[in-house]
């Protein structure tokens, strides 16, 4: 018998505007959701660690910090999912943020039921149980290692620290080791069939990944580049 914890029902939304905070908050509780509001980066930071949220909502536009660089912090300290909600809309600022390690990124003005739809996205992708072909996934003997049941990555014996997507990114490709994944493929196993995002975030979380996993990540030993094509990992 398989046991599934509840998901986590709390959400943080950090945004200076009231009036973001009023419909944000206003629908996500109509949802059932659990919802803290902080008004700056600071105040965000310090809330995100009390409360232990399923979830961020993070504008990237806040009056002390930038929310670039609270996504940046958050990143460092833990792999709770992160939606972006900015007025910044060009491709290479959307770009720019889920190479930050954000889940996923709404442009203002948005509409407050496509919110709420990412929200359960994301914590569908983020929380959902799959099951694995096998526990660990191997490479290079033992170089490599992914640990399907913990939901670890560890090169050289050693846990990488690794967001959700590049999580997902890299069994993805250890699943079929040597098949090469375009990245319209990838980005629908990474960020889910209904993500309206830009094929190029894939090659965002591909760099991020190799900063952590590869000895050489301008050489890459395991996640390989096909040109003109995707990617795809290396037969060792």
């Amino acid at each position: 018998m398989v046991m599934r914890m509840e998901p986590n029902k709390k959400i943080v939304v950090i945004d200076d505007e009231p009036s973001v905070q009023e419909v944000v908050r206003g629908y996500l509780e109509k949802d059932g959701y659990l919802v803290y509001v902080a008004g700056s980066g600071t105040e965000g930071l310090a809330l995100a660690e009390r409360a232990k949220p399923g979830l961020i909502v993070l504008d990237l536009m806040l009056p002390d910090v930038s929310g670039e660089e609270i996504c940046r912090e958050i990143r460092s300290r833990s792999d709770v999912p992160i939606l972006m909600l900015t007025a910044k809309a060009s491709e290479d600022e959307r770009v720019g943020g889920l190479a930050l390690g954000a889940d996923d990124y709404l442009t203002k003005p948005f509409s407050p039921r496509e919110l709420v739809a990412r929200v359960r996205a994301v914590l569908r992708r983020t929380q959902g149980a799959e099951t694995p072909l096998v526990e660990v996934l191997s490479f290079d003997e033992g170089a490599l290692e992914i640990d399907t049941v913990q939901h670890e990555v560890r090169r050289d014996g050693e846990i990488v620290d690794v967001t959700p997507n590049e999580y997902r990114l890299l069994v993805t490709l250890a699943r079929f080791p040597g098949r090469v994944y375009s990245r319209f493929e990838l980005i629908n196993h990474v960020q889910g069939y209904d993500f309206e995002g830009y094929e190029r975030t894939i090659d965002a979380h591909v760099k991020n990944l190799r900063k952590k996993i590869e000895p050489d990540p301008k050489h890459p030993r395991f996640v390989e580049t096909v040109f003109g094509v995707g990617y795809r990992l290396a037969k060792r």
